[in-house]
């Protein structure tokens, strides 16, 4: 099939009609492709971020509804001015309505390998966040191993199944069940630890994965930044933005981010050179206060966008005459770490020795100025050894 075949048109007078403005020349709305009827697809060859949206919520849990989220988010989003240097973006229309749940995985799948391929980025509105598994998928289908990070007020490892379907409560434990596994490594930002269980928290150490609680986040947003800049796919659930800034979602919680805070998040997660996909999950217009919810969503994408427009492609190893290197030997054993500071941008990298015998002889991993603190305080920091584990199993 060809990649038209999968998308239903843009319906622009419905979008126009709950638009806080009109969508005149210039604005967000006008200058970027869309798929419209009557009118041939959009031309992908140059596009750099490609757009759609998935209208099923079928088994997102709690938060029926949900799969009106992508016309929503796009009235106020298509409302606002683009972002300096904005790159060509293309609007595909939203995934037309599959037979069963398990169809839209598929087809959500395909289309993002297909674009992944061209090396264009994803972004993905709606539905629920049972959707990052058909995200997944995609790269299962390139055979690319990745790292995924999670913004959420819950951690979705649940063992309560619904006779093995993906659900918005059991993604995770999925995508971890999947032979081959192509994932790496993933990353919580924001649960609410009256969310999550003992049992589920044990689970994520087992599995050597990092979550991070809602205050860890809010006191630090450097470690944010860093989860964010090593992943690949970021999956956003609109769960951890507190009800009174996001009313529109099925799970409210009276506590969780600011709005202000999600689209910081959603800026770092553009500046990342790895990240290729991302999700913008949950929101539920159903429950929506005049739009706030959707309002906030559009403007967390625009930041996505702003950040991906001042990218710096700033990875160590592509010039050295960008970064500073610093090593610091810890007292009491033959360890040395080794750090990368980037002079362009002031991020910094750890150095994780490969002794396995197969694959390069380090890998970089991102971290922060917090974590050269501590090294140089003789105190080895948990994600640099966690790192060493998973390299030299």
């Amino acid at each position: 099939m060809n990649i038209s075949d999968y998308f239903e048109p843009v319906n622009l007078e419905k979008i126009a009609l709950s638009s806080p403005v009109p969508i005149t020349s210039g604005l967000i709305g006008s200058v970027i492709q869309k798929n419209l009827p009557d009118l041939e697809f959009p031309d992908i060859d140059n596009v750099r971020i490609a757009i759609f949206g998935v209208c099923d919520d079928r088994r997102c849990l709690g938060n029926e509804g949900c799969a009106a989220a992508p016309d929503a988010i796009r009235s106020y989003l298509y409302a606002l001015a683009p972002p300096d240097r904005m790159p060509l973006i293309a609007d595909l229309g939203n995934l037309i309505p599959t037979g069963s749940p398990d169809d839209t995985q598929y087809a959500l799948a395909e289309v993002t390998y297909k674009l992944l391929e061209r090396n264009i980025v994803v972004v993905v509105l709606g539905s629920g966040q049972e959707h990052t598994f058909g995200l997944y998928k995609a790269y299962e289908v390139l055979g690319k191993i990745i790292n995924i990070c999670s913004v959420s007020s819950r951690i979705a490892i649940s063992e309560n199944t619904d006779a093995g379907q993906v659900t918005s409560a059991n993604y995770l434990r999925h995508i971890v069940e999947q032979m081959p596994n192509y994932l790496f490594n993933f990353n919580n930002l924001c649960h609410q630890s009256y969310f999550v269980s003992a049992d589920t928290r044990k689970l994520m150490e087992s599995l050597m994965f990092d979550a991070y609680r809602l205050g860890e986040v809010q006191h630090d947003m450097d470690l944010a930044e860093a989860a964010l800049r090593n992943s690949h796919l970021v999956s956003l659930d609109i769960s951890a933005v507190r009800q009174s800034d996001a009313p529109g979602q099925g799970l409210p919680s009276p506590h969780g981010l600011y709005g202000e805070e999600m689209c910081r998040l959603a800026r770092f997660a553009g500046l990342s050179d790895n990240l290729s996909t991302i999700g913008f999950f949950g929101m539920n217009p159903r429950y929506d206060s005049h739009g706030q919810t959707a309002h906030m969503y559009a403007h967390a994408l625009w930041y996505f966008i702003e950040g991906f427009c001042n990218r710096k492609n700033d990875y160590p190893y592509r010039n050295h005459q960008n970064y500073k290197r610093f090593v610091v030997d810890m007292a009491d054993t033959d360890l040395e770490i080794v750090f990368y500071k980037s002079k362009l941008t002031d991020r910094w990298w750890f150095e994780i020795p490969n002794n396995s015998g197969t694959g390069p002889k380090s890998h970089l991993i991102p971290c922060t100025y917090q974590d050269y603190e501590r090294t140089q305080s003789g105190d080895l920091p948990p994600r640099w050894w966690k790192f060493y584990q998973r390299y030299n199993d």
